[in-house]
């Protein structure tokens, strides 16, 4: 005889596969549940992958905070990095020039081409952004002395650069002196800075390796007629998460001739990111509702089926919390089977998510996830464990929810009212 409750039993029994119209409803319902679940697993992991690598691109590309001093360049920015410093959640201060150029290219047959990317001017010996810069090279060195630049991987595809080859840097000086010598009678030739590429960086994102390209800083203060002055100073922190209360801080050290931006509200799209992921949650979480209806089903189909026994288990002593306890059982089943089913269906989808885009992009020829779009060369996506937890505990909870109240009912039943008409 078998040792386990007969509330068990009978739920284990009204499982059993048979050819009836309850069998197919009972599996729709386990399939409803673990597609719901697959879904906001596969979601929220995408989601979570890629608030967490445009974080790790953008707060290493670009920095923590930025000091700017007010409708002005910053021509004393060893002193003011210096009581930057002083702050001991500051790592490092870096002086940084960045504006747009015009680049062509230099080819040895064919046309030139043109392009307008940004140039940052960074201190190679002041500032982080190297080492990141560095561990991302994919071909050539990082090597900014003289006139060395390196490029994004996507704005060297897009025109044909190799290092070792040699482009044209029109900066703005250049540019308003062929403005100045429009329409004159003797006009002077105005020569723009040649550059040699070094170097070709892949930072994984690809608004940064489209648009931008690195010299030195001296190289960029020249270009710009900067002197000794930079545009901003980079400040990088230990916890880049303390970057709300360290702009306070620091703006109140520096005083209102500053001015302090975070690297949130530099990047606006991060904070969306998160955002759009909390209110996905939500929102997906109705698909398992809508889902665990069809336990509500199943259960009130079972009672309708199943009323005479209800009432002979009741006749020969049942309590209410025995009966309960049957249909809760059987939804307890359904539910994690459906649940665990959609946890393996969305823990597989994500593992080859990569392999089925690119199936669907030769099947059909249509690029469901263009990099130019969303910035990444291939769908990110991080398995968060308590993403997971809250997922299929509140999946749990929505599906016992939904079959509590037939079962209520069923519990209640009166015996003689249930056998009256059997």
């Amino acid at each position: 005889m078998s040792r386990l409750p007969f509330e068990l039993l009978l739920a284990l029994r009204y499982l059993r596969p048979k050819r009836t119209f309850v069998s197919i409803i009972t599996l729709i319902s386990v399939l409803g549940v673990a597609l719901g679940v697959a879904v906001l697993i596969i979601v929220i992991s995408v989601m979570s992958g890629f608030d967490t690598q445009m974080r790790e691109t953008v707060l290493g590309f670009n920095a923590h905070l930025t000091v700017t001093p007010v409708n002005s360049t910053l021509k004393n920015y060893a002193a003011v990095g210096a009581m930057l410093s002083t702050n001991r959640h500051v790592k490092s201060v870096s002086p940084t020039v960045m504006e747009q150029v015009l680049l062509e290219t230099q080819p040895k047959s064919g046309q030139a081409q043109t392009s307008a990317p940004y140039v940052r001017g960074i201190d190679a010996q002041a500032e982080r952004q190297p080492g990141f810069l560095a561990t991302h090279l994919v071909e050539g060195k990082f090597d900014l002395h003289g006139h060395g630049l390196v490029i994004g991987s996507v704005l060297a595809g897009t025109l044909r650069l190799q290092v070792g080859d040699h482009v044209s840097l029109f900066s703005p000086r250049e540019i308003q002196k062929l403005r100045a010598q429009r329409g004159k009678a003797v006009q002077e030739a105005v020569l723009p800075d040649d550059y040699e590429v070094r170097g070709v960086f892949d930072v994984g994102y690809y608004e940064f390796n489209a648009t931008m390209i690195a010299v030195s800083l001296e190289n960029a203060q020249d270009m710009y007629e900067l002197g000794d002055a930079v545009h901003y100073l980079a400040v990088m922190l230990d916890d880049p998460f303390m970057a709300d209360p360290m702009r306070s801080r620091l703006q109140r050290l520096l005083g209102g001739e500053f001015e302090t931006k975070t690297w949130l509200e530099q990047s606006p799209l991060l904070a969306a990111v998160t955002v759009e992921k909390n209110v996905m949650l939500y929102i997906l979480f109705f698909i398992v509702i809508v889902a665990s209806f069809g336990i509500t089903c199943t259960t009130i189909t079972f009672i309708v089926m199943k009323t005479r026994e209800i009432g002979l288990m009741k006749a020969l002593g049942a309590s209410n919390r025995q009966v309960l306890c049957v249909f809760i059982g059987q939804s307890v089943f359904v539910s994690f089977f459906g649940i665990f089913t959609g946890l393996a269906g969305g823990l597989l989808a994500i593992h080859y998510r990569n392999e089925f885009l690119s199936f669907m992009r030769h099947a059909t020829g249509w690029q469901l996830f263009p990099a130019e779009v969303y910035g990444f060369a291939q769908l990110p996506a991080l398995i968060v464990p308590e993403d997971i937890a809250i997922i299929c505990g509140g999946s749990l909870v929505i599906c016992l929810a939904a079959a509590a109240f037939p079962a209520r009912y069923a519990s209640k039943l009166n015996p003689v009212e249930a056998l009256r008409y059997e």
